[in-house]
């Protein structure tokens, strides 16, 4: 087991406010760039929109959800389609960048409410699903054609999930718990030998992005910071926020270094400089 209290890093770093204070709602998290540098985020002005970020800074709504639904995480498939976890709906919902057309990708009545998902470069998808009510959650595979699977229950308010840059990991943290978990991870997206990758002795965590060397990025929220997790475990760096309530992040910029993070207490996005390009944006380059 790795406890954080005999971790040595250091909080030097900070990150600069990217976009305005309470143009997103305190819902504000699945921050995702599509291929040309635009971040996404939702519930930009209001519940059940995604919002669109240019690199300059400037917000817009870029999409108006079905009625009823609101969306969680974003990640984006090969062909450049947008998949939303729609939490209210219990879908995965897919768009069209081009004409913004909205279908159902994936539909699963047994889920408590996917959370964060993350994606392989065959277009497998992951989903967590926490039940915040009783402290538990459940784990999703959905394969490119909507098939859904459930891969593990009865574990802890399963939340951040995030494929490794060889796609041979499966990470996927418990927030309440304050545990995150990693898998072997096939190629057809099975996993196993399930193990204790770190523990952290306070504060929650919500979304996780790894960088090209399989570094994991981890909000710690509460905390209003970003640690920076060797994979090995061990923390090399943590960077501090301006606000406390960080939802997730992603990696976007010219050369995939530039980090944005949805701060929910603030209603904005955050940004900084790492110091190698995040794994979701070599992605889109393949």
């Amino acid at each position: 087991m790795n406890s954080s209290k005999h971790d040595q890093h250091s909080t030097e770093r900070r990150s600069n406010v990217f976009t305005s204070p309470h143009g997103f709602t305190a819902g504000i998290e699945g921050p995702a760039c599509d291929a040309q540098g635009n971040l996404y985020a939702v519930n930009y002005e209001r519940e059940g929109t995604i919002g669109r970020v240019t690199p300059e800074g400037e917000c817009s709504v870029f999409l108006e959800l079905p009625e009823g639904s609101i969306a969680n995480g974003i990640r984006f498939m090969q062909d450049g389609s947008m998949l939303m976890a729609d939490y209210t709906g219990h879908n995965i919902l897919k768009a069209d960048l081009e004409t913004r057309e909205i279908t159902v990708h994936a539909h699963e009545a047994g889920m408590n409410q996917p959370n964060d998902i993350c994606i392989m470069a065959n277009d497998i998808v992951f989903a967590s699903d926490p039940n915040w009510s009783n402290d538990t959650g459940q784990i999703w595979r959905i394969t490119p054609d909507g098939s859904i699977t459930l891969l593990e229950k009865d574990m802890g308010t399963t939340n951040g999930i995030e494929v490794s840059p060889t796609e041979d990991v499966l990470y996927v943290n418990e927030s309440v718990q304050r545990t995150i978990w990693a898998y072997d991870l096939d190629r057809d997206g099975q996993i196993s030998n399930k193990r204790l990758f770190k523990q952290f002795e306070d504060f929650g965590m919500d979304g996780m992005r790894c960088d090209v060397d399989g570094n994991l990025y981890v909000t710690r929220f509460g905390k209003g910071t970003i640690v920076v997790l060797s994979p090995q475990g061990e923390m090399l760096e943590e960077i501090l926020l301006t606000g406390k309530n960080c939802t997730n992040l992603t990696f976007g910029g010219p050369d995939g270094c530039t980090v944005y993070v949805t701060i929910a207490d603030q209603g904005n996005v955050e940004m900084f400089e790492a110091k190698r390009p995040g794994r979701c944006r070599a992605l889109l380059s393949k």
